[in-house]
């Protein structure tokens, strides 16, 4: 079975789902299709296609990715907010999933619970593709692999070190990278480190690769090919911000932190990004910042997966 066949119809809801060989095609067909639309080549395969995106948590980068990406591959998005359907005012996810699929080609949907996805994908006969949850984010990690891939050449072998919360890019970025070949150091006060759990599934994806969670960030960063950083208070945490303010000072990713990486580094961020908290503005804004690069590649990313599921 080819892997357009393969993929047909799937649901993307953590990329612990996907083979390696699985995500290879995915980054392989982001890389053709962002190809296509520098050289302005018409790529359509998705026309008369409807993407319905339920947004429970707002956002820049997955609402006009999406909305954006639909619209070039031929068909369109329409956006449904929390207000604007039943969801919100306590119909079960399960009628809404079997509402939606008589509608719709896919849904997208950018909420909460990792379970409400679940239970979405579990109802719908349409692919369900986990634009974030408070567990996973695989459609940003989609976008940080293959943005390495075109700075580095490869994946195999390279080193990722991510400094700050163990929150759902943590998650994500140790699977990912785990599958794809790559070593992973995560470093995190130690209240705020990554699930267990979910540190055990990464290790167990590794072959021959390292999952390392550390409270040091220096360890962690050090010899890195690529160091990753996050806001210390995610959506919702806003409470938090000054407690964790203190207990992520030793986090930041300053020049000082980034000297024990190798001299050929590269800065990541999913953005949006605080400077002078988990970043200095002379690492973000510098020569060896990628974050823009990384940006415009959720675009070409959840194209291919659109493409790889709904087509």
């Amino acid at each position: 079975m080819s892997f357009k066949e393969q993929l047909k119809g799937r649901d993307l809801l953590t990329l612990a789902d996907y083979s390696k060989a699985e995500i290879a095609y995915i980054l392989e067909l982001a890389a053709q299709i962002k190809d296509k639309q520098k050289k302005g080549i018409p790529y359509q395969p998705l026309q008369g296609k409807t993407l319905g995106m339920i947004f429970e948590k707002s956002s820049t980068r997955t609402r006009v990715s999406f909305e954006t990406g639909i619209y070039q591959l031929g068909g369109m998005g329409l956006f449904l907010s929390s207000n604007d359907i039943q969801l919100g005012r306590g119909e079960p996810i399960s009628d809404t999933a079997k509402v939606l699929s008589g509608y719709l080609d896919g849904i997208m949907i950018r909420t909460f619970a990792q379970k409400d996805v679940e239970e979405l994908a579990e109802n719908a006969s349409i692919p369900v593709i986990n634009g974030l949850t408070d567990d996973f984010h695989p459609c940003q990690v989609l976008a940080d692999l293959q943005t390495i891939q075109e700075v580095k050449g490869s994946l195999e072998g390279l080193k990722l070190a991510y400094i700050g919360d163990g929150n759902n890019m943590a998650h994500s970025l140790m699977i990912g990278s785990a599958k794809m070949g790559l070593d992973v150091a995560i470093a995190a006060p130690k209240d705020y480190q990554p699930k267990a759990e979910i540190t055990e599934l990464a290790s167990s994806f590794a072959n021959g690769t390292e999952v390392l969670v550390t409270e040091d960030a220096v360890e962690a960063v050090k010899d890195a090919d690529v160091i990753y950083a996050d806001v210390w208070a995610s959506m919702g945490q806003e409470e938090e911000q000054k407690e964790r303010e203190k207990a992520f000072a030793y986090y930041q990713v300053n020049g000082e932190l980034f000297a024990h990486a190798k001299p050929d580094a590269i800065f990541m961020h999913c953005l949006p990004a605080h400077r002078g908290e988990e970043v200095t503005a002379d690492i973000i804004d510098g020569p060896q910042s990628v974050v823009f690069q990384e940006a415009e590649n959720r675009l070409h990313a959840q194209k291919a997966l659109m493409v790889a599921l709904m087509s």
